[in-house]
């Protein structure tokens, strides 16, 4: 009894260890249990004849109504489990890691869902599964693929954005580069590598070729690691060579925290040289502006004068200095208006708030100002894109004063035109007929309604066409129009009415393009014209006649005055006995008479020839000084009987001219004779020879009483020089002087006569040199 007591015991102690270590295993078990039904894998375990061991939770997992009891129960369904081609592969796996021993990762689909697991295979353990079995482990990943997915897209992007960049930069016609944090280039485009002249960026990284020069003692790299320290982009202004050409370059440092330093060059010498023309261009259009005779103002966005020229000040009565303070655009119509340059308005704050809305006009503004002091001012406001106006004064008072005028003349040209003798059309280049005056209309009998229309001439022509003595003549009036109106030359013709009246027709064309048609009724000036023509007929039948009768009378004079002097010679002679001192004074005056008797018809007889034409020249080389000294001499005689004083003077009158020296000599000497004649006792007469130029001028001057205008006008070759009044008249009535003057222009020269009453009279006789 007492073993078995102690075998009891022992048995109840061992009993109750094992079963403390068994309530023990229980609870770890329990614990693990749990720990396998919470942990997000599922463990699956695939026994040798392909039987499974799953938690309930797996078929859940898998969207199976039951627990599947083998692999293959896994999959095959259209809405649950694996996809059939997963499972396959799955299955295929299985057997070979219970063949091999070795393990696999496998991703796997549910059917009907979109949720992804993940299966991790091994061998189980020996000890618990002795047969081979095999171990899955199955991770429910989907979120983390669509993770992965989402990181594998947003990798693939942000390599297709570098990709881009940095394609961006390579391609990229501004040179760009990167620095490392010691500064040295990591990166250049390839803009950087054309513009120091290299072959590929890896030469300019490897040989640290700068795009930049050092400039004040500081490289490239220096004004970089400033940027660093600063921590901000920093830009400067420098000049480098592009390509071979000096460039203004604007440089732009750009910390990148620990990643260095990014730099880039934009090309700026461009718009620094626009920048200069605009500056240019704006100075230019400045001093333009000031030169125009309209007044021009300038606001800028914030409604402040910034630009006034030189007529603007003038117009308004600006200072420079109250300009100069750059008033806002209120103030300057205030100013304005005190200098009394605005138009009177009821209400001025009204009316300036209505011009300060043109800054915010989308069209330009007109309008006309018209001023106190009588001033027309056109004002133009333009709206300028950047929100400011430019302002535009033109002084419209003349223009205006013009415009009436011009109203004036319209008003007096039609009045002039309605009172002329002559009938007045115009008709524009189309051919329009644009204006008349009355006697046009009464002319044709055209009426008011028939012309207000403006007919072309087509249409008018066949209204013409009736009045005219042959109607098919009046395409020549058209004619003459359009040819007038194409070759702009003047045109005249004449028409015959069928009521007997002619009309002397021209058109002219007008400097606008326009041709003017003008008819003047010549029936009257034909009467008067015809009775003139008989009247100058028959004058010039008597002038024939008294050619004819001087001419005769000549030659009838001349043979009785032969024997005059022949018997006078011959009693002076001796040959009727001697006479005493008286009778031979009377024989010296009869000889006297005849010469001058004689002179006289051959005055005469030369004067008729000229009037003939028939006046023969015999032309020679003659010397100027020994023609003057002649023609002299035969007056030393006269003048000293006459008690005049003759001065003769050809100091610079050399040279030879081809010129009949009898005709010039009968010429000056008839002149002289005038001069001598007629001058007063003791007086003096100047005889002149002198050139001008190639003009040889033969003066003849003397002091005596004069000539009075009428005569000196009269200047034709039946008018003389007399002497009105008395015995001491300046130049005979007679042939003289028209002979003279009659040989002087047969030999191409002019004729002049210069005299006053009391001052005495000079006549220069021009010859042209041959």
């Amino acid at each position: 009894m007492a073993l078995w007591l102690v075998a009891a015991s022992v048995a109840i102690w061992i009993g109750l260890s094992m079963r403390s270590r068994s309530n023990k295993m229980l609870r770890h078990t329990a614990r693990l249990g749990r720990l396998l039904e919470t942990a997000p894998a599922f463990p699956v375990v695939v026994k040798g004849d392909g039987r499974i061991e799953a938690p309930e939770r797996f078929a859940r997992l898998l969207g199976l109504n039951e627990a599947a009891a083998s692999l293959s129960e896994l999959g095959g369904r259209v809405d649950a489990g694996l996809a059939i081609a997963d499972l396959a592969e799955l299955e295929a796996k299985v057997r070979e890691t219970q063949r091999t021993g070795k393990g696999f990762t496998l991703p796997l689909a549910i059917e009907g869902s979109n949720r992804r697991l993940t299966v991790i295979g091994n061998i189980a353990d020996a000890i618990i599964y002795p047969n081979g079995a095999a171990l899955l482990w199955f991770f429910d990943s989907t979120e983390s693929l669509r993770e992965l997915e989402k990181r594998a897209q947003e990798s693939d992007e942000a390599r297709s954005a570098f990709s881009a960049l940095a394609g961006l930069i390579e391609a990229a016609p501004i040179p760009m580069w990167h620095r490392r944090p010691d500064m040295n280039l990591h990166f250049v485009n390839h803009a950087y590598v054309e513009a120091v002249g290299a072959t590929n960026g890896l030469q300019v990284v490897e040989e640290g070729v700068e795009l930049l020069e050092p400039e004040n003692g500081k490289s490239a790299a220096d004004y970089a690691a400033d940027a660093v320290a600063e921590d901000r982009q920093k830009d400067r202004i420098v000049s480098a060579t592009l390509n071979g050409e000096r460039r203004q370059l604007r440089v732009y440092d750009i910390p990148l925290g620990a990643s260095g330093v990014a730099g880039l060059a934009i090309d700026v010498q461009d718009l620094i040289d626009t920048k200069s023309e605009v500056r240019e261009l704006s100075e230019a259009q400045r001093d333009l502006l000031n030169l125009m005779s309209s007044g021009v103002a300038q606001f800028d966005s914030r409604h402040v004068l910034s630009f006034a020229n030189l007529p603007f000040q003038s117009l308004f009565a600006f200072r420079d200095q109250w300009l100069s303070e750059k008033p806002e655009f209120a103030r300057v119509l205030d100013r304005m208006r005190e200098n009394g340059k605005l138009p009177e308005v009821r209400d001025f704050p009204i009316w300036r708030k209505e011009r300060e809305e043109w800054f915010r006009a989308s069209d330009p503004t007109e309008e006309n100002w018209l001023l106190p002091d009588g001033t027309h001012l056109r004002v133009l406001a333009q709206p300028i894109p950047d929100g400011g106006l430019l302002m535009i004064f033109e002084d419209r008072t003349e223009q205006a004063q013009l415009a009436s005028a011009r109203d004036i003349l319209l008003r007096v040209r039609t009045a002039t035109f309605d009172n002329l003798f002559e009938a007045i059309a115009v008709f524009s280049a189309d051919g329009r007929l644009s204006i008349w005056n009355r006697l046009f209309a009464e002319t044709w009998k055209l009426s008011d309604d028939q012309l207000i229309k403006h007919p072309r001439l087509d249409e008018l022509l066949p209204l013409l066409a009736g009045h005219l003595k042959k109607p098919t003549q009046i395409s020549i009036l058209g004619e003459l129009i359009r040819m007038t109106s194409s070759n702009r030359a003047q045109r005249k013709s004449k028409a015959i009415f069928a009521d007997g009246r002619m009309f002397q027709i021209a058109t002219i064309p007008l400097p606008d393009g326009n041709t003017l048609f003008t008819m003047l009724d010549m029936s009257d000036t034909l009467k008067i014209e015809q009775a003139l023509r008989e009247r100058n007929s028959a004058l010039q039948d008597a002038d024939a006649i008294k050619g004819k009768f001087l001419a005769n009378m000549s030659y009838e004079f001349r043979t009785p005055l032969t024997s005059i002097s022949g018997f006078a010679d011959l009693l002076k002679a001796g040959i009727a006995g001697d006479l005493g001192p008286q009778a031979m004074d009377y024989v010296d005056a009869i000889l006297q008479s005849a010469d001058r008797l004689s002179e006289q018809i051959n005055t005469v007889l030369d004067y008729s020839q000229i009037e003939a034409g028939a006046l023969p020249l015999a032309l020679e080389t003659v010397g100027i000084p020994a023609l003057v000294a002649q023609i002299a001499e035969t007056k030393v005689q006269m003048a000293q009987a006459a008690g005049i004083k003759l001065q003769v003077e050809s100091g610079d009158a050399e040279g030879v001219m081809l010129l009949d020296a009898k005709r010039i000599g009968q010429a000056v000497g008839q002149v002289l004779d005038n001069a001598i004649r007629y001058n007063r006792q003791g007086g003096e007469v100047l005889f002149l020879a002198r050139w001008q130029g190639d003009i040889l001028e033969l003066v003849v001057s003397d002091d005596g009483p004069g000539i009075n205008d009428t005569d000196v006008q009269r200047q034709s070759p039946d008018s003389v020089h007399a002497r009105g009044g008395d015995d001491a008249g300046t130049m005979t009535r007679g042939l003289g002087m028209p002979l003279a003057r009659q040989i002087i222009e047969s030999h191409g020269g002019a004729f002049h006569l210069h005299s006053e009453v009391g001052q005495g009279t000079t006549v220069i006789m021009a010859l042209p040199k041959k």
